[in-house]
């Protein structure tokens, strides 16, 4: 005679809180395996160079490892948010107080496209200015165009610099 099948599963189901449990377990058995890897490096670097210990320098050694293993471990980085950097009286704090090349090549190429392309001329045009760069190098140099410079720092802070505030 046949066994009558079974459709009924004898193991229970795994919930998510089981499964974010046995994750998060997981995690620390890894972290501490790290631990236990530097404390062992540590070990060897400071214990083989060969010659004896004093009990001085292993009671040293052993308190730098109860340091190492209890140390917090970081295990995801706080995502940082860009702020603008401000100061009471608008002084420039990123970069050096003067534009750079690079600032002005870029000030002065998208000011030249501009007035190639129509825009209102901001000063009187000078009698030897022929090109539309000559005119944009002359804005630049009177400090009339109205354009703000962002500076940015690695951690994507950043600060608003108008073109009047450099040197």
């Amino acid at each position: 005679m046949s066994q009558p099948e079974t459709t009924q599963n004898d193991a229970p189901e795994e919930t998510n809180t089981d499964k974010a449990n046995l994750e998060e377990e997981k995690n620390n058995k890894l972290l501490n395996a790290s631990a236990e890897k530097a404390i062992e490096q540590y070990r060897k670097l400071r214990e083989g160079s060969g010659t004896d210990l004093t009990d001085k320098e292993i009671a040293e050694i052993e308190k730098q490892c109860e340091i190492i293993r209890n140390r917090e471990i970081i295990t995801q980085d706080v995502e940082h948010k860009p702020t603008e950097i401000t100061t009471k009286n608008g002084e420039i704090i990123t970069g050096p107080p003067t534009l750079t090349r690079f600032e002005k090549a870029r000030i002065m190429g998208a000011r030249a496209l501009q007035l190639s392309l129509g825009a209102p001329v901001f000063i009187e045009i000078p009698k030897n200015a022929t090109t539309s760069l000559e005119i944009a190098m002359e804005e630049l140099n009177q400090r009339v165009i109205p354009i703000v410079i962002r500076r940015t720092l690695p951690n994507d802070d950043y600060q608003n610099i108008p073109i009047d505030k450099f040197q």
